[in-house]
């Protein structure tokens, strides 16, 4: 079981997808995870983002869910002396503090690094912000899609820019977050200090721009938007569909791959034709090869040309939807399975998709918390509050508890 953070409490004050997101990736490797919801709002806004197939009576969407598997929520008003009295006792006994403040707002809530290192001198303070500390503009994923670069490059040859499907600029933050924290994590071990973390969701996704990046850097080209097409390679990426309709990619990397693809489709004299015998040679004739794989992919059925293609080693799969994701076996690997505390059965995906061999298995992780739900516990075992201070701070509406006044 992977327990690696078992001993490590994080303060989760950040919201929506990319704070959360590294908050449930330290829950899964063991840390006990307090997600401070705002009462103001009634908690994080992505528990009413839902798809109409959703259940409208429970507070736990899909969305939330991705995020927030075994974490504990307590609900506090931080504009009242005394709800931020409570995060400051909380930050005493924790390792990490995770927010997404735009510049300036963590002053004004008096929860910046400045103030809570005050508190605790070994808080690691990881904070995620749109554009970075100079620039006060929200981040919002889609709009730093279209202005890192990737909406401009997605779509179709002809198509109107497109947005991915996924925060993927959340994701990639992120990731950076979690790469900090664990290096501030190993710092600390040997000096015992602190540290603050940065990063934007704007230099996170100009980080991940690779290829494309150094396309424009190095070849002067500006990347446009081809589809499934690899700007670099031939057939890479590209989009075929087989005689029953069902679309299949190809990965083709290497000149021998090529042939051997050849090879199977029947056409093996393609492979030295020296308009197409070399990558260099298919990336100028693109339009060319990929017209004839076509008309020689369109003869096969899928499954049994994926079979061929394997058995030939060359990089080849099904467009899946998310159902058939979900049929194959490494994905299965990856689902949760839990109740709810009012035994409603919920699956989630894992954020971590790791292993070490010390630790070959998932460790079991509780359900996505409800608004409130472990205010209590929080307040009484964490903090040792008693039960009449617990129900003053409820009533004065300081706190919301899901269990409401303690009898």
């Amino acid at each position: 079981m992977n327990q690696s953070l078992k001993d490590i409490r994080v303060l989760e004050l950040a919201n929506v997808l990319a704070g959360p997101g590294v908050g449930a990736a330290l829950a899964e490797l063991g840390a006990t995870v307090i997600k401070v919801e705002n009462l103001l709002t009634k908690g994080d806004v992505t528990r009413t983002w839902k798809i109409p197939t959703e259940n409208p009576d429970t507070d736990i969407s899909g969305y939330f869910s991705c995020v927030n598997w075994g974490k504990k929520s307590i609900s506090v008003d931080l504009n009242k002396d005394e709800g931020l009295e409570l995060i400051y006792k909380l930050v005493k006994i924790c390792d990490i503090v995770l927010v997404s403040y735009k510049p300036g707002d963590a002053e004004k809530l008096k929860t910046d690094y400045k103030t809570l290192r005050s508190i605790n001198k070994s808080l690691i303070y990881a904070h995620i912000t749109g554009y970075g500390l100079s620039n006060p503009r929200a981040g919002y994923d889609a709009i730093i899609q279209a202005e890192s670069g990737f909406t401009y490059m997605n779509g179709e040859l002809k198509s109107n820019p497109v947005k991915m499907p996924v925060a993927l600029m959340d994701i990639l933050a992120g990731h950076q977050v979690k790469e900090a924290i664990l290096l501030a994590l190993y710092k600390r071990e040997r000096n015992g200090k602190g540290q603050y973390i940065e990063t934007s969701l704007l230099k996170s996704g100009i980080s991940s721009l690779a290829n494309q990046a150094a396309n424009w850097l190095v070849g002067g080209e500006i990347p446009q938007r081809m589809g499934s097409d690899h700007p670099n390679i031939v057939p890479y990426g590209t989009i075929f569909y087989s005689k029953d309709k069902r679309p299949v990619v190809l990965a083709v990397g290497n000149d021998k791959q090529f042939s051997d693809l050849c090879k199977v489709l029947g056409k093996h004299e393609l492979s030295s034709n020296p308009k197409y015998n070399t990558n260099f040679e298919r990336v100028k004739n693109r339009k060319e090869i990929i017209e004839v794989l076509q008309e020689l992919i369109s003869k096969f059925e899928r499954g049994f040309l994926l079979e061929e293609l394997a058995k030939h080693n060359i990089p080849a799969g099904g467009v899946l939807n998310m159902k058939e994701v979900f049929e194959i076996p490494e994905a299965i690997e990856m689902i949760m399975h839990s109740e709810t505390s009012e035994r409603i059965p919920i699956k989630g995906i894992r954020t971590v998709a790791f292993s070490t061999d010390e630790d070959t298995e998932f460790a079991p992780i509780s359900a996505p918390p409800h608004y409130g739900e472990h205010t209590i516990q929080i307040l009484s075992t964490f903090l040792g509050y008693s039960e009449d201070k617990i129900n003053k701070l409820i009533r004065d509406e300081v706190i919301f508890a899901k269990s409401g006044i303690i009898k």
